[in-house]
This record gives C-alpha cells, sequence and structure tokens, in this order.
C-alpha cells in the first residue's frame, strides 16, 4: 500500500548505507538524528509514490504526509 502517508522504519538514515551492507534488508544502526521514511504521500508527485523511494526525518516530526504501518510475526 502506498501512497497514503511516508511510512517510518527503524533505520538510521545515511546517504550511503546501502554502499555499507549487505542488500537483502540491510539495517543501518548507527547512531544519528534522522530515521527513514519511505513510500511517499497523497502530497508528493507520482514518481515519489513507491516502494523504493526513501528519505530521511527527524523522530520529532509530526504532520499529516507521516505515519506508520503496523505489522506482526507470525
Amino acid at each position: 500500500m502506498l501512497g497514503n502517508v511516508w511510512e517510518w522504519c527503524q533505520d538510521i538514515y545515511a546517504s550511503d548505507a546501502y554502499s555499507k551492507h549487505v542488500r537483502n534488508n540491510p539495517i543501518y544502526a548507527e547512531s544519528g538524528s534522522y530515521r527513514v521514511v519511505r513510500g511517499g504521500s497523497w502530497l508528493d508527485r507520482p514518481a515519489l509514490v513507491r516502494c523504493a523511494i526513501r528519505y530521511w526525518g527527524t523522530p520529532v516530526n509530526t504532520n499529516g504526509y507521516l505515519g506508520f504501518r503496523l505489522s506482526r510475526k507470525n
């Protein structure tokens, strides 16, 4: 599901994170002030609404186009 809100991720944001870690589900856990957000929102142009899009935000950000998705482990 895409296009509703940008989704907060647990990962710390680093512009070069994918060059430092494995390609399959990399977890970037070094310290930093920014967290990864993904997916695009209703406010963005269509080119940004895709699961591969990755951006950053500070955990104190609140607005109408940032959210999260609940999940559970089976």
